[in-house]
């Protein structure tokens, strides 16, 4: 393998800063039309107290691919990555 190869797989094996937080899915919200998705309000303990709830659209993909959804009680993670370029150290 080259050098040129040998440099990329490094940066794609290198993990990006992150930080997870422990959630639990609240409540399923379903809509009154069809052309909007299903969304899962997510309960952050952990986070600021007015930012302590999100939602996202309830769409996954398990292990082999296919779609699945969150159910209402589901412990889940909240991931934040961001590229090494745009963090900076903590002095």
């Amino acid at each position: 393998m080259s050098d040129k190869n040998d440099k990329s797989l490094d940066t794609a094996r290198k993990r990006k800063p992150s930080t997870t937080l422990p959630g639990q899915v609240e409540k399923i919200i379903k809509t009154p039309h069809p052309d909007e998705p299903e969304q899962a309000e997510i309960a952050v303990p952990d986070a600021e107290p007015l930012y302590q709830e999100i939602r996202i659209e309830n769409k996954l993909q398990d292990e082999d691919g296919k779609e699945v959804r969150l159910k209402r009680g589901a412990s889940v993670d909240v991931t934040i990555e961001a590229d090494a370029k745009d963090t900076e150290k903590n002095e």
